[in-house]
């Protein structure tokens, strides 16, 4: 892989991708990141419709033909970046260079799907959703969500974490690697870096700070985490089905 037009050509149809799972673990795909990064240094300012970027990697543009929903009012798709049949993207949403956006998935207004992030089928990005992107180092995993996995309005979700299939992040969680995640069911807490379990239901949390600083302590001060407080079931699907009819 030594020729970034291939390389960009291949990730808008999902022949190629940035990320991938090898033995049941996702890995970064460091050839393809490195191309990505080619790709940037080759490129020279345009403009564009008023908009000013890299002449090589300016957005998508979108046919009925393609089955994808990209429905009007300033959002954008850019180069290098696969949307599958079946997508419906909501205004304002943008997705980045590198990122795969499976089949079914809503991405909802003001949500963000960065670089290289890789998204399931039927994921419901839900408004406000940021999803951290990852180029560099090229050798870091970026942020994974599984099939079928419900993210809430306003979740921020960044550095390389990965949500499990079918998990529910409720909304205005913040998950990165140094937000813990404690296990309410199971009495665990989740390893450093550890993806989010299948069918978890998250919900934002809080535990107090560290007994080391007094003054803090004795302010009541603490500090943000997050909680499964249930594993998925009946009642749970029911409050999150997407009404066919929007599709």
């Amino acid at each position: 892989m030594n020729n970034w037009k291939t390389v960009i050509e291949k990730l808008e149809t999902g022949e190629l991708r940035s990320a991938e799972k090898v033995e049941g673990k996702w890995v970064a795909n460091t050839a393809v990141k490195e191309m990505i990064l080619e790709a940037f240094k080759a490129g020279h300012l345009v403009e564009e419709s008023g908009f000013v970027d890299k002449h090589n990697l300016m957005p998508q543009s979108f046919t009925p033909q393609r089955n994808i929903r990209l429905v009007p009012g300033g959002s954008s798709v850019r180069s290098g970046a696969y949307v599958a049949s079946g997508v419906i993207i909501m205004p304002p949403s943008y997705i980045n260079i590198g990122a795969y956006v499976d089949e079914g998935t809503m991405v909802d207004s003001h949500a963000l799907v960065g670089s290289c992030a890789q998204i399931g089928k039927r994921v419901h990005l839900s408004a406000g959703v940021q999803i951290g992107g990852v180029l560099e180092p090229i050798g870091l995993t970026p942020v994974i969500i599984e099939d079928d996995a419900f993210i809430g309005a306003g979740s921020v979700i960044v550095e390389g974490i990965q949500i499990g299939p079918r998990a529910v992040i409720a909304p205005g969680v913040s998950l990165s690697k140094g937000v813990p995640i404690y296990d309410c069911i199971n009495e665990r807490l989740l390893e450093k870096g550890a993806p989010i379990p299948a069918n978890a239901v998250v919900v934002p949390g809080s535990r107090p700070i560290n007994s080391k600083n007094p003054w803090a302590k004795e302010q009541g001060l603490a500090l943000n985490c997050a909680l499964i407080i249930k594993y998925r079931d009946e009642k749970s699907d029911a409050s999150l089905e997407l009404e066919s009819l929007l599709r």
